[in-house]
């Protein structure tokens, strides 16, 4: 019997209780990883636990508020302690509290979406970095957004912030390379999560989405999972750097 290209890795997911990360979390999972959820809420990382347990994959969860970094910290420190280390990270975890004329950020927002969106991936791979490089190497895996390529309407600094996340993941993959990790990152289009509904359950705004794409539907989270977990596994091991796109072919 093969097995599962995982088997015995430590993989960490943040935001992983819902949407697009709960969708890897349990796609890690199936390819054999022992996946720690990372959220915010106690309740809904246990509730995602057990149902990764449940599904027969390995799984314990940490309530992290990544955009405090003593917090994001922990989450590396103790899944170390615990599993003996990390060989995947998922970065997902992100916020966007503004909705509307770039104008309209204020300091505090802006502050937020940066911490959450970019500082918290970028000091959660740092800490991690060590562990993957003691362990023969590891893959990280950044969630953008295809605002991160081309500036979504209403959703100005967030753009901002996922086109930083993509330089990150670049700068990463140049210097990590040698040491055997790989870091690569993905654009999501218009994805039916909670986080997007201020998007897609606006009739005008969908119609807008899906007149411009080849394939003239939403996304569902397991159509980012799917590319996520290939990218994590021996199986893309020659990539590294790459921007890529799960949008409906919308940028094009």
């Amino acid at each position: 019997m093969t097995q599962p290209p995982l088997q015995g890795k430590v993989a960490i997911v943040t935001g992983a209780t819902r949407g697009i990360g709960l969708a890897i979390a349990h796609g890690l999972a199936a390819a054999g990883a022992h996946v720690v959820v990372s959220s915010r809420k106690a309740d809904a990382v246990k509730a995602s636990v057990d149902a990764i347990v449940a599904a027969g994959g390995k799984a314990t969860g940490h309530a992290t508020n990544v955009g405090r970094l003593d917090e994001a910290r922990a989450l590396v420190d103790e899944t170390v302690a615990q599993l003996g280390g990390v060989d995947v990270l998922v970065n997902n975890a992100a916020v966007n509290p503004v909705y509307g004329p770039v104008e309209n950020t204020d300091e505090g927002a802006f502050n937020k979406i940066m911490a959450v969106n970019l500082h918290a991936p970028f000091e959660i791979a740092k800490r991690a970095l060590p562990s993957m490089v003691e362990r023969g190497g590891g893959a990280i895996v950044n969630i953008s957004s295809i605002g991160g390529v081309k500036p979504e309407h209403a959703l100005g600094i967030y753009s901002v912030s996922k086109a930083a996340l993509i330089s990150l993941t670049q700068v990463m993959a140049r210097e990590w390379g040698p040491r055997g990790v790989r870091a690569n990152a993905i654009c999501p289009g218009l994805i039916k999560t909670a986080f997007s509904s201020v998007l897609w359950q606006n009739e005008a705004n969908m119609n807008r989405f899906l007149k411009a794409q080849p394939i003239p539907r939403l996304g569902e989270p397991e159509d980012v999972a799917a590319l996520a977990v290939f990218l994590c596994t021996p199986a893309a091991g020659y990539c590294t750097g790459g921007t890529y796109m799960v949008d409906g072919g919308c940028t094009i």
